[in-house]
């Protein structure tokens, strides 16, 4: 179901402006995504073969050596206890907890010699999701040098989120599905539209297995209670109305057309109906698996299926120890080994592997380009912890549909997946790789005040 629940807020009162507005700015649905969609209206990028992106973010760095680059012939204490399995592309084993996604290489790309500038999470994370380490924060948690660059997401949904699909979907083009980036209490910076404004800010959807798809912005305060409700009433019947009179209101200047169709995206049925799995076969839901990183991948299928150009699932909240109530991504200090076979390994492997079967027999692979990576790898050292330390050196992604080709490889490692023995690659390769995928040109970006960071990884395509 979709769950508009708790949020802390002031109050809770009636239909007065002061309410309606907190709603309002309690999220990119609000003025900035009004301020989207006249930009939106304003123009941008058609797509080449890609017309939509999810990018499953692996936050905290999955091991290279134990998903994507095993080295069966390095010593026990690098390669780890797992055996491997064959793929369907020549020369390439996988390790042998992924044995549903070695079946599809066929369909997929592996790139094994990622390189990133940083060990540290925050500036690492900054550089995966922009391209760029500029504006972010360093380990002494100043500012960067360099003006921020916005998302990949922010990217890629100026340049799509004029196009003729997303414009009768009326959805927001860029989606997060889970929480906030961060590292302890430092928020990680590079989510956002930042130097494009904040209209392109991701709209963010979380998961629980229990309760089902939250819109955090929406939800209410911990402490309703059924005498308030009256109030809950009057609040979303008021939003109600509101979205049924925006052109009227747009037309006496109260609100302009923009706003109206925010409003009308509030309180939309259909947008409320794309964000509910319950309207999905038991079987669909079993193949993703019932987990908070499948059901969130089969959120991301239904969101592009309804013409959401970017979709970002984040593997998790990222708690940082397990004792907190998290599974803390996958940065895995300690009980590497044992994290991986119970739970990661299983849950990543069957979840994307029945994203592509999904993609594939709904005729949406090939414009739909998937991209699996974390902001950096593990190192081939194990720690007396049963763990590996973080790595930015090498590490690995899987990349498949919009227009890329699969059964492929790019680049090679070293015996112990330590450094690229040849085709290094970094996160800002990636990102002019998307971008090339959907047609977005240098000449584009420096339109949007970009400028082109990165090269297209020529070999997947």
């Amino acid at each position: 179901m979709l769950l508009v629940g708790r949020r802390n807020t002031h109050t809770c009162a009636g239909p007065h402006r002061r309410a309606f507005l907190q709603v309002g700015a309690a999220s990119a649905l609000g003025l900035s995504l009004a301020d989207l969609l006249r930009a939106r209206a304003a123009g941008g990028g058609e797509g080449a073969k890609a017309k939509a992106v999810i990018v499953l973010w692996l936050w905290g760095g999955p091991s290279q050596l134990d998903t994507f680059d095993p080295k069966p012939n390095a010593p026990l204490d690098d390669r780890g206890p797992f055996g491997t399995v064959p793929t369907r592309i020549a020369g390439v084993r996988f390790c042998e907890l992924f044995p549903q996604l070695a079946k599809h290489t066929d369909t997929l790309a592996v790139l094994r010699t990622l390189t990133t500038q940083s060990n540290d999470h925050g500036i690492a994370g900054t550089i995966g999701l922009t391209g760029s380490a500029a504006g972010g924060t360093g380990l002494d948690g100043k500012p960067l040098p360099g003006s921020s660059r916005p998302a990949l997401g922010s990217v890629v949904a100026k340049a799509l989120g004029a196009g003729r699909r997303a414009r009768a979907s009326g959805i927001h083009p860029f989606f997060v599905i889970g929480g906030k980036l961060h590292q302890g209490k430092r928020a990680i910076i590079g989510e956002g539209g930042g130097p494009l404004g904040a209209a392109w800010d991701p709209f963010r959807l979380e998961y629980d297995p229990a309760t089902g798809t939250k819109v955090p912005a929406l939800q209410l305060p911990a402490d309703l209670t059924p005498e308030r409700m009256t109030d809950r009433q009057h609040l979303l019947a008021a939003l109600s109305g509101a979205a049924r009179r925006a052109d009227q209101l747009g037309a006496a200047g109260a609100l302009d057309e923009h706003r109206g169709r925010a409003l009308a995206m509030l309180t939309s049925p259909t947008a409320a109906a794309g964000f509910d799995l319950s309207k999905e076969p038991d079987r669909v839901r079993d193949a993703y698996g019932r987990t908070r990183f499948g059901q969130s991948c089969l959120l991301a299928r239904r969101l592009v299926a309804a013409g959401v150009p970017f979709v970002q699932v984040n593997w998790s909240d990222h708690v940082e120890a397990e004792e907190d109530g998290g599974d803390g991504g996958w940065d895995h200090h300690y009980r590497n080994f044992q994290i991986m076979q119970d739970r990661h390994a299983p849950w990543l492997d069957q979840a994307m592997s029945a994203l592509l079967t999904d993609l594939r027999d709904r005729n949406m692979l090939a414009s739909t380009l998937v991209l699996a990576a974390g902001e950096f790898g593990r190192s081939p050292k194990i720690n007396d912890k049963a763990g590996r330390e973080h790595w930015p050196d090498c590490y690995s992604a899987l990349i498949a549909g919009g227009g890329t080709r699969g059964g492929r490889f790019v680049g090679t490692s070293d015996a112990r997946a330590a450094r690229p023995a040849d085709t290094p690659l970094t996160p800002a390769d990636l990102n002019a790789t998307v971008q090339h995928a959907i047609g977005l040109t240098s000449e584009q970006l420096t339109g949007l005040g970009l400028t082109p960071v990165g090269r297209v990884i020529e070999e997947l395509f």
